[in-house]
């Protein structure tokens, strides 16, 4: 029984240590220090400072990314705990934590309340309510609850588009995708990564909307996150190796 168990600990944990394709190995390499050359936005604050990442396009996908306009690399991770359960566990501690997400009646659907921040590993795209402001829908397509791709800590994790921020500020996940990218640091509602290092990248389009596919009834973030790798996989393929190189200005800003 001991031996069933801990093999079963090894391949639940394996699925965490997910390669990244060689196309956005690439692709990450290729724009890491690289000028954004068709920005979607106006800048907004990182929380590190003070408007210095932009929504980019990646024209030959249609995918939409964070980039850093002014130091290089792509976004942080900040930590959101709104929706089910937004006081609890590792997230009492959130100053700004909602007890709803942005989507919380398209959710609905799938039989839950509302996002869970310690099981669904979604991403905050898309700014509200202040100027600037910036719709991931109306500017390139990007639909509600559809999988972002996650590179963070030399690893390919998948989430969901699951809620907006109400103010001006960018790179930010739930508590779950944050404790699954950086299990050795001490992610909690007040305490996210701050190293510009994690691209998050946003696919339009009706294909990028797992649906009923996804595990939303999940009891925990691994099982909900490898609901994703299906949609996630075929996605990540639109995205070209070398195309990159030839759309963006070489050099760091």
């Amino acid at each position: 029984m001991r031996s069933t168990i801990a093999t079963s600990f090894l391949l639940a944990s394996l699925v965490y240590a997910r390669d990244i394709p060689a196309n956005l190995q690439a692709f990450y390499d290729a724009n890491l220090n690289a000028a954004c050359v068709d920005p979607i936005s106006d800048a907004f604050t990182s929380g590190q400072a003070d408007a210095d990442t932009v929504y980019c396009k990646d024209d030959a996908s249609g995918a939409v990314f964070l980039k850093d306009s002014k130091n290089g690399g792509f976004a942080d991770m900040d930590i959101d705990c709104d929706g089910l359960n937004a006081d609890q566990g590792d997230c009492h501690n959130d100053p700004t934590g909602q007890s709803i997400t942005a989507f919380q009646d398209e959710v609905s659907q799938f039989g839950i309340k509302d996002l869970d921040a310690h099981i669904h590993t979604y991403v905050v795209f898309g700014n509200e309510g202040d100027n600037p402001s910036f719709s991931p829908t109306d500017a390139a397509d990007i639909q509600h609850l559809s999988v972002v791709a996650v590179l963070c800590n030399n690893q390919l994790l998948y989430g969901v588009w699951g809620d907006t921020n109400g103010a001006t500020s960018v790179g930010e996940s739930s508590l779950a995708l944050g404790q699954l990218c950086f299990p050795d640091e001490e992610i909690n509602g007040d305490s996210g990564h701050t190293e510009h290092d994690v691209l998050y990248i946003a696919f339009p389009g009706e294909d990028a909307v797992p649906g009923a596919k996804a595990n939303w009834k999940a009891s925990t973030r691994e099982a909900f996150e490898q609901s994703l790798q299906e949609t996630g996989d075929a996605l990540v393929q639109k995205i070209g190796s070398g195309n990159a190189k030839s759309r963006i200005m070489r050099g760091k800003l």
